[in-house]
Order: structure tokens, then sequence, then C-alpha cells
């Protein structure tokens, strides 16, 4: 099995590096959300004009410095969710062209299938979530605003860091391939997973400040994976981050790691069955 999947994943990955447009377009949304939105919206300014602003500012950002740097770290959530869209449509276009079935018609188990497809899509999203924290550190020394990283980072915040973003990786990338796998039309595809992406976006801290939120949307952005990876970020880039947050990050990582196993669970159950020979 160990074979077979390492071949099927050195396939899937000379496929993704065979297709560069793909990355650049990839790239163009975080840019221009961080070169547009993260720029525009100077919330620092607003704060300073009012008595106790910037305290209040502080607050609702949730430790962090500024709101770019709050922001920064919701788009490293942000697009390693949006980069995982095209690996469930990937499996559909496959299933048209017959490149599924003549794989499947192999000695490959439909575990092994997946599994190549599931570790060579997530790699694409983890590498752009981390570009996306070199670009805004970048931007500050560009004279613009940038990410300020005012904590002493750790091995350990390191590696919490790389964890709640490989996993967040994981478990969309095996949600979209669970519905790639599942449904036949490319077309329906993409609108079943607009109505999942954007509530689900939209719906975690990723890019609200949290002190904006009522109540019942810090009720729901609290559960949401989005925001418990994003919150791991937070807590070991921002210093006093964490007298915010109810739990440290390793609570988050083990929330968005429930979320992440009941996602590929149900990905494997519904790609066997694809897989399955046809009575």
């Amino acid at each position: 099995m160990i074979r077979e999947l390492s071949a099927l994943t050195r396939r899937e990955l000379l496929r993704i590096a065979r297709n560069p447009q793909a990355l650049v377009t990839a790239l163009l949304l975080p840019i221009l959300y961080l070169l547009l939105f993260g720029q525009a919206f100077d919330l620092g300014a607003l704060a300073a004009s009012s008595p106790g602003g910037q305290a209040a500012l502080i607050a609702s950002i949730r430790g962090a410095p500024t709101y770019f740097s709050y922001f920064s770290a919701g788009m490293a959530g942000f697009v390693a969710v949006t980069a995982t869209l095209f690996i469930g449509a990937n499996v559909i276009f496959d299933r048209l062209f017959g490149v599924l079935k003549r794989t499947a018609a192999t000695p490959a188990t439909a575990t092994s299938i997946f599994g190549s497809r599931l570790i060579a899509g997530s790699i694409q999203p983890i590498g752009l979530a981390f570009l996306v924290l070199g670009l805004s550190l970048l931007l500050g020394h560009l004279g613009l605003s940038g990410l300020q990283v005012t904590a002493s980072l750790t091995a350990v915040g390191a590696v919490e860091i790389v964890l709640a973003v490989v996993i967040l990786s994981l478990m969309f990338a095996s949600l979209f391939l669970a519905i790639g796998f599942t449904i036949e039309q490319p077309q329906s595809y993409f609108a079943v997973v607009n109505a999942i992406n954007l509530p689900v976006l939209l719906t975690s801290a990723a890019l609200y400040p949290w002190g904006t939120m009522p109540p019942w949307f810090r009720n729901v952005a609290s559960v949401n994976p989005i925001t418990l990876a994003v919150t791991v970020i937070r807590e070991n880039l921002f210093a006093g981050a964490t007298a915010y947050y109810p739990y440290g990050p390793a609570v988050y990582l083990l929330g968005l790691l429930g979320w992440a196993a009941a996602m590929m669970v149900l990905a494997i159950v519904l790609a066997r069955r694809a897989l399955a020979p046809k009575q």
C-alpha cells in the first residue's frame, strides 16, 4: 500500500507542477486581499481619533498589535481553504475523461487513490498559507502596513502554527474530495462548494474583528475550524494575545483535529463507494 500511495502521490504532484497557471491564479486572491483590503481598512487611524479607541481596538482584535496583523494571520487560514477548492473538481474531470476508471482498475486500493490526492492536493494550500505570512512581513519593510510579530516565537509555537495550517488544509481537502467523489458534474460541484465555502469563511474570525461581532455570531465563529486554526497562529505571533482567548493553542488544535478526522472518515467512505467495482 505504501508503494502504491507513493507512486500515485508522485504522479499527482507532477501534474500540479506541470500546471503553473493554477499556482499563479491561486496566488492572485491572497495578494489582492493583502494589498487592497488589508491596506485600505485603516482601523488604527479610526481608533486614534476617539478617546480610548486604541485600547478598544486591541481588545477587538484580541491582542494583535494592528488590524493588518490580525488580518494577515486570518488570511493564512483563508488561503489554506480557498486553494483546496479545485481538488474535488479534479476528481470530477478525471472521472469524465476516464482517468479515475483506469486508476481504479489498477491494483491500487481506494485508500491509496484517495490518500495520494489528499496529500498532493494539500501541499499547495500549505505552501500558499506560509507564503501569505511571508508576504505580510515583507510589506512592512516596504513602507506599507505589515505583519508585526510581537511574541518570541518558540520552537513549540512554530510547530503549533505549522500543525494548524496543515490540519486545516487536510480537513478542507478531505471535504472537497468527498464532494468530488459524490457529484458527477463540474457545475453542480462548484455550486455546492461555493454554498459551503463562503458561509464557512464569512462566519469565521479570519477577517472580522472579534469585538465587532454580535454574541450569536461569536458563538458560531468560536467553533468554526478556520477560527480554531487562525487562533493558534495569533496566540503564537502576538504577545499578550493569550489573555484574550479562553484556551491555549493545544486545545484549539485538538478541536481542529476533531474536525479533520470527521472529514477524512467521510471522504474515505465516499471514495470507496465511488471506486468500488460496478455490479
